[in-house]
């Protein structure tokens, strides 16, 4: 990371939230790190990679499973294919790039629907099914983010990780940032229940997958890269619309305004949230992070 650093109290008390989080949970470590006004303001490290005896001690170079974290990236990819015409709309059929589809059940569902969790899409034992009709609710499915790295593919001709890769990534110097087939030693454990499916290793490493994994450093990085709109180190790295496009609110009107709202994945509200409702949601399971 080429910003500069010069610690700072003034985040103690958001450092020691993580800290007391990962105390009294079954986590093997931690990680912590502040960017503001574009200089590394506090950074910790706590614990070891795994439970293990003798396991690798948490450090800069260490990379965490982001899980549900990747929809951001699988998000700018979409607004990069948006921007640059690849994609005509988020408002076009989703039937228009992937045709092989049932048009019956995929009827009225747009990009925009798969983007903020509104198409209604459920997967039973491979058998695509409608749970509610697009736009009418909304539900935190995997299925519309496979369609969409398929679209993103299919539409510009590269993966996921590829256009990453090349836009953001390598301009940016990040090293520790990306998806993995195979573990290695800067790869944290994802502490886990014996035998739980969530966690299964992918062989794909084209962003597809649920496989990314990201140091502490360059996770920060990449959300001060959506904050200053793609303006880093003196330098406008992408168009600043792709990151207004991305974080901007693209839900389509629902009938009940307590609802989840989304940009392009990423959780975004224009209106304050019913935190309850928030907080009763999570614990049915409607919303997974």
């Amino acid at each position: 990371m080429l910003l500069p650093k010069e610690n700072s109290d003034q985040f103690n008390p958001v450092m020691n939230h993580v800290l007391r989080t990962y105390t009294t949970t079954n986590a093997s470590g931690a990680a912590f790190i502040i960017i503001h006004r574009d200089q590394v303001a506090s950074e910790h490290y706590w614990g070891t990679h795994s439970q293990s005896r003798g396991a690798r001690v948490i450090q800069e170079d260490s990379q965490f499973h982001v899980a549900s974290v990747r929809k951001s990236y699988i998000g700018f990819a979409v607004a990069y294919a948006v921007h640059y015409g690849f994609i005509s709309s988020i408002d076009a059929p989703v039937t228009d790039y992937l045709p092989t589809l049932d048009e019956d059940v995929m009827r009225g569902t747009t990009i925009r629907h798969l983007l903020t969790h509104t198409h209604g899409l459920k997967s039973d034992r491979g058998q695509l099914e409608r749970e509610f009709e697009p736009g009418e609710s909304w539900a935190y499915r995997g299925l519309g983010i496979d369609m969409l790295c398929d679209i993103v593919r299919k539409t510009t001709g590269n993966t996921i990780s590829q256009l990453l890769t090349e836009q953001v990534f390598e301009p940016l110097g990040f090293k520790r940032t990306g998806w993995y087939a195979k573990a290695h030693d800067n790869l944290v454990d994802v502490v886990r229940e014996p035998n739980d499916p969530r966690w299964a290793t992918f062989d794909s490493v084209d962003g597809d997958r649920m496989n990314m994994y990201v140091s502490a450093r360059e996770l920060a990085l990449w959300g001060y890269f959506h904050l200053t709109k793609g303006h880093l180190f003196e330098k406008q790295h992408v168009p600043k619309e792709i990151i207004e496009l991305a974080t901007s609110v693209q839900s389509p009107v629902l009938q009940d305004r307590e609802l989840p709202q989304n940009g392009f994945l990423w959780f975004v509200k224009d209106h304050p949230p019913n935190k309850m409702k928030l907080v009763m949601m999570s614990h049915m399971g409607l919303i997974k992070y």
